[in-house]
């Protein structure tokens, strides 16, 4: 095993210098790049949460940065010329997806929307799910939903508020949105008996997900076989291997509940895809099956739980850290919708302006997703006058963009006014706010997203006043970080909701 493997790091070797060579003597005008090292590239320098690493390259090199991370070029942008320069003008060019480990188990072989590369499969599944998954008017069929798990949660927190005692806010959010997902796209409802999986253990799934798309491997950044003679021989798939299984036991139990004569009574996503796949299952040019309506509920399952959730959590903190914002919040949200309503819905989600600034608000300051999900060149491209080579991944750091001192005053700063006589939105036209990414490969779940938090936000602040526990303090308030593709406050939100009469 020793021989071996001495024997893998020689080759590792002789090709990195080869390749090392290469870039050297190439005739391009290629970005900025840190020091390197033999093999491992720019590896080394990845110490902590790559946004934040990330962030303290481009401050040295600027905002376009080459890396080498094993074998793999990755360029990382880091300002909203340079991304506008990505995202519009050469969207087409670069709005495939690489391939790695994680995400192709876990979206069956890339038969998904999110991480599929581009190409005749991707423009049809895509196109089938803006119409028929993620439409406007589907968005709204399910508002009832959301509006009625809404209402739980204002429920539990009534309960807490008479007891006096905290709750975990960042417990009650990814509730709620696993709540509302399940429902919505499983046609699974948590407060029913028999419930497939525990509800504790959903939350804990989604996060093990998340954890094995963001997992290192070695064959994602060294070559063919090499790579994953090492994965094997430290067993880094074991991990991603075991989320997969329990992920598709839970989908094909919620397929097979379907497939019984009673099964398909809701109009949920589950149901919605079985009837393509009996439309499409047969055609000669576009065929569906199990595996790809199992990977599209992966991409509504994972990223609709967690990043509304990570989104609700942070507005919360935010808003307690800042008690002059979480007082007009509240004051604009009761001014405007009147005082002892005992019920708020969508309807409602139109009239109250300064919760929308809020929301902006957290987007820039703490975007779920840090960075984008990766693109890749199919083709050459110039970016800001760097030469970019096909083949390359492109890193877009939206968390560095939103705190930009050449595009936002006081960028530390959660000052939600700042959007007041703004144009700039969140829906992919502005390059300085990009939590939904922008061209062809934008979140398609974006209006299903933003329903949720606004409607789950705007009733927290509208029934209920807030305070910190057990005499502590807004600088008391821990604002560290965790994860590794959405990023979330690694402390618990614990607060005390005081019901407002």
């Amino acid at each position: 095993m020793t021989i071996l493997l001495c024997l893998f790091l020689v080759l590792l070797l002789t090709l990195s210098s080869i390749i090392l060579k290469k870039i050297k003597n190439s005739k391009f005008n290629l970005p900025p790049s840190p020091s390197s090292l033999p093999i491992i590239g720019n590896l080394h320098h990845l110490a902590g949460l790559p946004h934040r690493c990330f962030h303290k390259l481009s401050i040295k090199y600027g905002p376009v940065v080459l890396l080498r991370l094993g074998f793999v070029p990755v360029v990382v942008i880091s300002s909203s010329e340079a991304a506008e320069a990505v995202l519009k003008t050469h969207d087409l060019d670069c709005c495939s997806r690489p391939k790695t480990v994680g995400t192709g188990k876990l979206s069956y072989g890339f038969k998904d929307i999110t991480f599929a590369p581009y190409g005749s499969y991707w423009r049809e599944v895509r196109k089938l799910a803006v119409n028929e998954l993620f439409s406007l008017k589907k968005v709204q069929s399910f508002r009832y939903i959301r509006e009625e798990e809404v209402e739980f949660v204002v429920k539990k927190m009534s309960e807490s508020a008479l007891k006096q005692s905290s709750v975990d806010l960042s417990k009650t959010f990814f509730s709620l949105t696993a709540s509302i997902i399940c429902r919505v796209a499983l046609g699974q409802n948590f407060h029913e008996s028999g419930f497939i999986i525990d509800q504790d253990r959903i939350e804990e799934l989604v996060t093990e997900s998340a954890e094995a798309l963001g997992t290192f491997t070695f064959s994602d950044f060294f070559p063919g076989g090499l790579g994953r003679f090492v994965d094997w021989l430290f067993r880094r798939h074991k991990r991603i291997n075991k989320v997969f299984e329990e992920l598709d036991t839970f989908y094909q139990h919620v397929i097979d509940d379907h497939l019984k004569p009673e099964g398909r009574k809701n109009p949920d996503i589950v149901s919605l895809m079985l009837d393509m796949i009996d439309k499409h299952g047969n055609a000669d040019s576009f065929k569906l099956d199990m595996d790809n309506l199992k990977a599209i509920v992966m991409d509504v399952f994972l990223a609709g739980i967690d990043t509304s959730a990570v989104t609700m959590i942070w507005a919360m903190t935010e808003l307690v850290r800042n008690p002059r914002v979480m007082k007009k919040a509240q004051e604009s949200i009761r001014t405007t919708l009147g005082h002892n309503r005992e019920r708020i819905t969508e309807e409602d989600l139109d009239k109250v302006d300064y919760l929308k600034l809020v929301i902006k608000e957290t987007f820039r300051l703490h975007p779920a997703l840090p960075f984008i999900v990766p693109r890749e060149t199919m083709s050459h491209i110039k970016i800001q006058g760097y030469d970019i080579p096909p083949k390359t991944q492109i890193q877009l750091n939206v968390w560095t963009i939103g705190r930009d001192p050449n595009r936002w005053t006081d960028p530390e700063d959660f000052i939600p006014e700042r959007f007041s006589n703004s144009s700039v939105d969140f829906r992919g036209q502005h390059f300085e706010l990009l939590p939904f990414g922008s061209g062809r490969r934008i979140c398609p779940g974006m209006p299903m997203a933003i329903a949720t938090v606004e409607l789950g936000l705007m009733n927290l602040l509208y029934f209920f006043d807030w305070k910190l526990p057990d005499g502590m303090k807004i600088e008391d308030i821990d604002m560290e970080e965790a994860g590794n593709i959405s990023i979330v406050k690694k402390l618990p939100l614990q607060l005390v909701p005081v019901e407002h009469y």
